[in-house]
């Protein structure tokens, strides 16, 4: 969701009842602090409050960096009294880990999220860094994603089968686009689920208008590889252009499922009331 998901998304998330979330990827510090500020005017959060959003990080883009200005970016988080920190893919996770809880910064009890792609992943977050939430992503996420990574409810049951009930709980993440995508993990014994392309899809993402028309066009399956100097040269061609046929817009599997633009708050609403009935439904028939 880096470039995607702003201080606007976040908070309509949670006034949805969600947990949104900034996406720090490429911007400056600056723009990342614009966003927080942002979040904090929709939701009227004064700034000596906790801010009820969180904020995540690509790792390798903190790690990409001089360690001083790694540790202004993830203090923007740590002085906010963001709800939560989530990190992905980068090799000296346990170094931010370390400093978001050792940091004199820190003003409440921010939780942290680690996104894991395997099992041995899922028991080092665990057992090694002793995270709060564990996401577990599939192979059907859109954007950043591990090529050896298997299909979401494959992943997703092999981690549970091996985090202990006390461990932290389990997000799913990959594909996910409807409420009973979210069912479905639950009955698997997630603690939720986590949707990136369905927000896309909101007027309050950092996508154009062009890119959520592509999106809604797109159906599951229809990309096709690329290679990456062909990739760069394609994208910043249709940038210029704003042309959705030679645009890099990141989708996830469930994009074919996805048909129209929705505010977000509207969005979290639909999946919480599709997946609580999908819940009854399936009750029902066993009961």
């Amino acid at each position: 969701m880096a470039g995607a998901a702003g201080g606007a998304l976040a908070a309509r998330v949670f006034q949805g009842g969600g947990l949104g979330f900034i996406a720090y990827g490429y911007q400056s510090l600056e723009k990342l602090k614009s966003e927080v500020d942002t979040a904090r005017a929709l939701l009227k959060v004064g700034a000596q409050s906790p801010l009820p959003i969180g904020i995540g990080y690509l790792a390798w883009q903190l790690e990409a960096k001089p360690v001083t200005v790694a540790h202004d970016l993830l203090s923007v988080a740590l002085e906010n009294d963001v709800q939560a920190v989530w990190l992905s893919f980068g090799t000296e996770i346990p170094r931010w880990i370390k400093f978001i809880r050792d940091s004199e910064r820190k003003l409440g009890e921010t939780k942290i999220f680690v996104q894991v792609s395997s099992v041995k992943e899922a028991l080092v977050a665990c057992h090694e860094w002793k995270v709060d939430v564990i996401i577990a992503q599939g192979s059907e996420a859109g954007g950043h994603g591990s090529s050896t990574s298997p299909p979401l409810l494959t992943l997703l049951s092999e981690i549970l089968s091996v985090i202990p009930n006390d461990g932290p709980p389990i997000l799913g993440a990959g594909g996910l686009a409807n409420g009973g995508h979210l069912a479905a993990l639950i009955a698997l014994g997630a603690s939720g689920g986590v949707f990136g392309t369905r927000f896309l899809l909101s007027p309050e993402s950092l996508y154009s208008d062009t890119a959520r028309q592509a999106l809604i066009s797109a159906r599951t399956g229809s990309s096709s590889g690329i290679a990456i100097d062909d990739l760069r040269r394609v994208y910043a061609d249709g940038v210029r252009a704003d042309d959705p046929d030679r645009m890099v817009i990141w989708a996830g599997a469930g994009v074919g499922l996805m048909n129209k633009i929705q505010p977000a708050k509207e969005i979290v609403g639909e999946i919480h009331e599709e997946c609580v009935s999908r819940l009854q439904a399936a009750a029902s028939s066993l009961g």
